[in-house]
Formats: structure tokens, sequence, C-alpha cells
């Protein structure tokens, strides 16, 4: 039964996370926080474990879909994302070192919904605000480091935060943001489960879960591929909005439920 609602959860969310760009671990994780069904850590170890292979899979289903990776911003961009990735999952085991699950997802569920709304509030000022061609390397670096830090702590792959970046700082629409963000997720979670591997922290989990999970990433990375075909960036903003309000919503429960629970 919990395969059963894993692989909803993974599937539903990375349909909509491969046409968005978020890759689906900006769902996928809060969601399960507020089910409750195993470990914050666990959750967040599966979580960028089915990212990486919706973030695979769609790649490879985007080709030839006329939208283009900028490879000469972009591959800094995912540089930067695999070192901080690194980094990211070194303060999530310092976090977790030293404090209970509750205070864990507490610290996780607070920074998401921080980021998720600065995001919204510029996404929905994005028109009036600047935005710019960035190519210098040692910036692209600084900004995919950012990106993979905060990816890789918060167990979300990249989520909204790539897709804003890319907006403010390389003046890309919402099909071309969403498809360059999920090749920086490949990198940033790459390294991420490379470094819980080699540290020996991949924390307790059951095979037939993270089957399920992964499963529904691939199947959502396809079903998101043939609906991206379907839309064009107006509809793509739009489903950003929607998208980060359901973010916001799951992630006020869960400050609250983990508050309560850590205090």
């Amino acid at each position: 039964m919990i395969a059963v609602l894993l692989f909803a959860v993974c599937l539903v969310a990375s349909t909509v996370g491969a046409v968005a760009g978020y890759g689906g671990g900006v769902i996928i994780k809060p969601v399960l926080d507020a089910l409750g069904i195993m470990p914050v850590s666990t959750i967040s170890f599966l979580s960028g474990c089915t990212v990486l292979s919706m973030s695979v899979a769609s790649l490879l289903r985007s080709r030839g879909n006329g939208v283009q990776l900028r490879l000469k911003t972009t591959t800094p961009l995912a540089i930067g994302a695999a070192i901080g990735g690194l980094l990211g999952k070194y303060l999530f085991e310092l976090v977790k070192s030293g404090s209970d699950e509750a205070v864990l997802g507490l610290v996780q569920s607070f920074f998401l919904l921080l980021t998720t709304v600065g995001v919204f509030v510029y996404t929905i000022k994005k028109d009036r605000l600047p935005s710019y061609q960035l190519d210098n390397l040692p910036v692209c670096l600084l900004v995919g480091l950012a990106l993979g830090v905060v990816s890789a702590f918060l167990g979300i792959g990249g989520g909204p935060l790539n897709v804003a970046l890319l907006f403010f700082f390389f003046s890309m629409d919402a099909k071309e943001a969403a498809k360059n963000s999920i090749f920086i997720i490949l990198f940033s979670q790459t390294a991420s489960l490379i470094s819980a591997l080699v540290q020996g922290s991949v924390p307790d989990f059951a095979w037939p879960d993270l089957l399920s999970m992964m499963a529904g990433g691939i199947g959502g990375a396809l079903l998101g591929g043939a609906l991206s075909k379907r839309m064009d960036n107006r509809a793509v903003e739009k489903l950003l909005m929607g998208l980060m309000l359901v973010i916001i919503g799951i992630n006020v429960y869960n400050v609250i439920h983990y508050g309560m629970a850590a205090f």
C-alpha cells in the first residue's frame, strides 16, 4: 500500500516538475514529510534519488523538442551545483548529527518555505524587474554553487529557486529555464548521492520504496515531456505559480507540525 502511495506521489510530482523545471523533489519532500510515513533523513535521500532518475529520463525525453540547453552558461552552473551539492550534503549531516528528526524537519521546512515565498514574490514582479544575460564564468560557478548547497541541504533537487535564478541572471523564458534547471539538478543530485555513498551516510530504507519512487519519477518525466510539448511559456508560468502556492501551503503545515513536535 505504501509503495503504491509513493509511486503516485512521485508520478504526479515528477510530471509537473518535468514541465516546470522543479525536478519534483520540492513537492515530494514536503508531501512525504506531511504524511509522516518515514524518517526525515530517509525522505531526503529517497527524494534525491527519485529526482536524479527523473532528471535523466526528462533530459533524454526532451531531446529534439526545440528547447535548447545553454551549455556555455549552464555547464559552469551545473559544475558549481555539483560542488554545492557536496557542501549542502555536509551541512545536512551536520544539522542531522546535532538534532533529532523533528528539529531537522523543522529547519528544512522553514527554509523551503522562505525560499518558495521569496521566489513566488519575485515571479509575480519579474516582468517589472531587470534581468541579465550573464556569461562570466566565476559568477556562473558561484550561482551554481549556491543552488547546489540549497537543493542538497533541503533534499529537493533544485525547485523554484533554480528557475527564478535562470529568469533573473540569464533572461530565460519559462520552458528554457525548465530544461536548463533539470540539467543543473542532474549534476547537483549526482554529487549529493556520491557524497552519501562515499561517507556511508545513506539512511536505512526499504528497496521497494526506492524502486516505487524512482519508477514514479521516470514515469512522471515521460508524461511531463509529453505535456510540455502542448504548453506555451504562459501556461508553464501559470503552472509554476500554482505549484508554488501548493508548496507554500504544505510547508506552512510542516513548520507548525515539526515545531510542535520539536518544542
